[in-house]
């Protein structure tokens, strides 16, 4: 119920917004607005103003709409004419197009601006482990601290994740600039060559093989989310089970749990657990995955238990807090790098360097948002913002049935003269809605083949 509720608000709040934008526009240029809906179908509650806009809210809430007064949906009243959207000039028409998804950046803007005002908790990006199979083992040490990838400099892993993630597909050298514990600094680096490339799951931070601090913190083996069919369940492993030990491997930590999973790939094994204060023996039949590079790796379908976590210590923590000005000029950073990231992934992905199987669509943004409003406020705005500046991207791109499919049209008017001939245009509008539900299939089955 938290993740159907916390997606419906999300979506319901970035709906809001997009519209608002078109509707706010589509009056300041005199046209009449016969709908604002909130969701599709048929309303199930709804109010007119004294302009004879109709406000709705209706059952579906995957979207929404604007209605304006458009010739070419029916007979205009010849008094009404004047407000009719088509007898808009075209620059007039492209701002109400264009108006929706700049409400969508300026909504991120505000939204970091408000985060950065309030304060923004980070993990401070200090080196805790090194992986074995890193590209920098040799020239980065545990404590030291990365300040910048590239030129760009960093704060918390959170901004080194992004950094790291705008660099997939790349060729050539990503270098990091290094503080070590004695305050001295120096540049590392490693060659890349179409970095990450081929992978359906790309993770950059198991690609540049460093990890904070808290991978040292020891988690309890303590069972949280059992996923109903598989492994675990059908073992008969329940919430709050204590897992002691697993084919004869005494279990002290989580992370050991997880690695005797992880090598016993479709093997049948011993596990002996604690609940109740009783100990049990129980046997699992584990499943297997297929990673990236063809390596097979065992799979139970079970999670830890997020209330046993250990504490962060409060000296891990970087908390960012900004005066208002200071504040708004890193929220609109914030957003344009956001907007080229999102443009960055969207062309690689045209060329084959991201996976397609990193699209998502409506059920991994209902746990997305379920799991960002659980973490509380701070992470709730910090989806929000992310998720309206992809809304406006997409819907900048020059796609017909999408705002900047129609932007397209008329800006194609604006320098011919006249408009598109019908056909031509019904043409493109197929064209567009193939794509996008070729995208939207696509999105779809990625979403359940995660679940």
């Amino acid at each position: 119920m938290m993740t159907v509720l916390s997606f419906i608000i999300a979506i319901s709040i970035l709906v809001v917004i997009h519209e608002y934008g078109h509707f706010w526009v589509a009056r300041r240029c005199g046209v009449k607005v016969l709908r604002f809906s909130v969701g599709f179908g048929k309303p199930f509650w709804s109010f007119k103003d004294k302009q004879g806009t109709e406000f709705a809210v209706a059952p579906l809430p995957l979207g929404g709409y604007v209605k304006m007064l458009d010739e070419r949906e029916g007979p205009v009243a010849e008094e009404e004419k004047h407000q009719a959207f088509t007898q808009k000039t075209a620059s007039q028409r492209i701002a109400i197009a264009a108006a929706g998804p700049i409400a969508n950046f300026l909504f991120a803007i505000f939204a970091y601006w408000a985060l950065y005002m309030m304060g923004v908790t980070g993990l401070s990006p200090v080196v805790g482990k090194i992986d074995e199979q890193s590209p920098l083992v040799g020239q980065v040490q545990v404590g030291d601290k990365i300040l910048a990838v590239g030129d760009e400099s960093i704060t918390s892993y959170r901004d080194l994740s992004w950094q790291l993630i705008s660099h997939i597909g790349d060729t050539g050298r990503i270098e990091l600039q290094i503080e070590t514990p004695d305050y001295d600094k120096k540049t590392v680096g490693f060659d890349v060559e179409r970095w990450l490339v081929g992978q359906d799951t790309p993770d950059p931070m198991r690609g540049l093989g460093l990890y904070p601090r808290t991978h040292t913190l020891a988690i309890p083996a303590i069972v949280g989310e059992v996923s109903p069919e598989g492994a675990a369940a059908k073992a008969g492993l329940k919430p709050k089970d204590l897992i002691l030990s697993m084919n004869d491997i005494a279990i002290e930590d989580w992370r050991d749990f997880v690695k005797v999973i992880r090598d016993n790939a479709g093997q049948t094994v011993p596990l002996v657990i604690e609940r109740a204060g009783q100990q049990q023996t129980l046997s699992i039949a584990l499943g297997e995955r297929t990673l990236d590079d063809g390596k097979k790796v065992g799979f139970a379908g079970v999670g830890f238990d997020p209330e046993s976590a250990p504490e962060i210590p409060p000296e891990w923590l970087v908390i960012t807090r900004l005066g208002p000005v200071d504040a708004l000029f890193q929220g609109m950073k914030s957003t344009w790098d956001l907007v080229t990231m999102t443009l960055s992934s969207l062309w690689k992905m045209i060329q084959g360097d991201v996976s397609v199987k990193n699209l998502s669509g409506p059920i991994t943004i209902a746990k997305v948002a379920g799991s960002s409003a659980s973490g509380g406020i701070e992470s709730f705005i910090s989806f929000l913002a992310l998720l309206s500046v992809s809304l406006g991207v997409l819907n900048l791109l020059p796609v017909p049935v999408l705002d900047g499919g129609h932007i397209l049209y008329y800006s194609i008017e604006a320098i011919r003269g006249k408009a598109l001939s019908e056909k031509v245009q019904i043409l493109g509008v197929k064209i567009g809605l193939a794509m996008l539900l070729s995208l939207m299939l696509i999105a779809f089955y990625n979403d359940i083949s995660r679940l």
